[in-house]
């Protein structure tokens, strides 16, 4: 994730007028995820930043309703039971989570599978920010969606960067933590970093989780 895109503890607590206290109390709560606390070092020794967009509007949320409704059920409702998701092909295509170009993709490779997942809603959902850029090819595609299948669970739900790149004409595609850097040689070019918590937050949204 770019730097641009996290805010630091300090900003965070002035922005929005919650107290420390607060902060961990909701991160105990799960009413903010673990993995939104991302620990980068600093001249001051370790600094904790957050996903700026996820953290903001997921605070704002908190404090609009917290009044209203217990800390408990915010946690259901911010962290729901995503293993238990499983929508039928018609389903997604009829309520539009992903296009119809990754469905037919997925179906080319998974032509068995008739009902989805939320991990493979998201990896499509993932992938189809890489096609809709218009930067990658449908063998592209597929090469990013295998990559996704086969090491996502190793991170355990800790948030990841999917990043693609192309060395003399042939795509590379690897998962890396966040934060992280990425430095590659001269010949290489990176073609597209998609943010896989920001997608899925996105997929959340589209499914009203």
């Amino acid at each position: 994730m770019e730097e641009t895109n996290l805010i630091s503890k300090k900003e965070l607590l002035e922005i929005t007028g919650i107290s420390y206290g607060q902060l961990y109390r909701w991160k105990r709560k799960k009413l903010i995820p673990e993995q939104w606390f991302i620990k980068k070092s600093s001249f001051t020794g370790q600094e904790t930043f957050f996903p700026k967009e996820e953290i903001l509007s997921r605070i704002e949320k908190i404090k609009t309703f917290k009044d209203d409704i217990s800390l408990d059920e915010l946690a259901n409702i911010f962290s729901p039971n995503l293993s238990n998701i499983s929508l039928e092909k018609k389903d997604v295509s009829e309520q539009n989570i992903v296009s119809q170009s990754i469905l037919n993709l997925y179906n080319n490779i998974y032509p068995k599978i008739e009902k989805f997942s939320f991990n493979e809603l998201l990896f499509m959902t993932i992938v189809d920010k890489f096609l809709i850029s218009g930067l990658i090819s449908l063998e592209e595609g597929s090469l990013i969606l295998n990559t996704l299948k086969e090491n996502y669970e190793n991170f355990d739900g800790r948030y990841c960067d999917v990043v693609l790149i192309r060395k003399l004409g042939v795509a590379m595609c690897f998962l890396m933590l966040i934060p992280n850097e990425l430095y590659i040689e001269s010949k290489a070019s990176l073609v597209l970093k998609v943010n896989a918590g920001e997608c899925t937050e996105d997929l959340k949204s589209k499914l009203s989780l």
